[in-house]
């Protein structure tokens, strides 16, 4: 059957081998708080320039399905009706979703794929399915050339978020000049507990939940302006979670509010002392 959908604005074929790519899951963002914050413009380290939330839904409720799904093409879908061309396909007979402007890979999995095409890729962790204290939580991790994790990076940490940075600061720094980098980080400053983001709060709830994700907004600068340029960016959620919506509480259930994401996805270009 032929694709019926446009071509995306970005055409992989020219970004892969060109370009580095930033990857970032903000693990458990809501989209309806991202969007309330950003059209109070309180978003402006995560969304340069003005840009706004695309709403989307993920392939997954939970950290491990959607990831499993993302690292194999498919990141979260438009809610419009479709299909909608994606930027990452594996060779697959059929797909609809595969146009043009799509970088196919044949191999399983979007970083082997990436790797194949000369890239370096890294991983840096946060909640438990990327800590590599399990089997389950190495399986993901083990996707990557590189992998980092440790108990910093973890939801537990009210400074995570820095000291992920901070590790793909040194990683950034040693690597080979001439050769792309893939590096993705899941920031696990979202995911519960994180009602020590709002001073008095002694529960989570939405409000320390925006919280969060304006710490998240604070430091994201200096992740962005470790990538060399050019670098395409995609920033999103993997999943959101529930804070007592129609008597749920967290994710791994079909709600609106958990399938419903946020998502983004730009290009940093060159400019002058880069």
């Amino acid at each position: 059957m032929p694709n019926r959908s446009k071509r995306s604005s970005i055409d992989m074929n020219d970004v892969v081998g060109t370009h580095d790519i930033l990857l970032i899951t903000l693990d458990t963002l809501r989209y309806d708080i991202a969007a309330e914050l950003a059209d109070a413009g309180r978003l402006p380290g995560l969304l340069p320039d003005g840009r706004r939330w695309e709403r989307r839904h993920s392939p997954g409720s939970f950290t491990y399905a959607a990831h499993a799904a993302m690292f194999a093409g498919f990141l979260p879908t438009p809610v419009t009706p479709g299909p909608h061309p994606r930027l990452f396909a594996a060779t697959f007979p059929g797909s609809e979703t595969t146009a043009p402007g799509t970088w196919v890979f044949d191999a399983p999995d979007l970083p082997t794929g990436l790797a194949r095409a000369g890239y370096h890729t890294v991983c840096i962790g946060g909640v438990g399915f990327f800590n590599k204290l399990t089997p389950l939580g190495s399986a993901l991790p083990a996707l990557f050339a590189e992998s980092h994790w440790a108990p910093e990076f973890g939801v537990t940490n009210p400074g995570s978020l820095e000291r992920q940075i901070d590790r793909a600061e040194a990683v950034l720094a040693g690597r080979e000049r001439d050769r792309p980098v893939f590096l993705f980080v899941n920031v696990s400053a979202l995911h519960q507990p994180n009602h020590f983001y709002l001073p008095g709060a002694a529960e989570d709830g939405s409000h320390t939940h925006a919280a969060a994700l304006e710490y998240v907004d604070r430091h994201i600068g200096r992740l962005y302006a470790l990538m060399r340029r050019p670098c395409l960016v995609i920033v999103c959620s993997d999943h959101g979670t529930a804070y007592g919506e129609d008597g749920h509480v967290g994710h791994r259930i079909g709600h609106e509010v958990v399938w419903t994401v946020p998502y983004a996805e730009f290009i940093l270009e060159q400019h002058a002392g880069l």
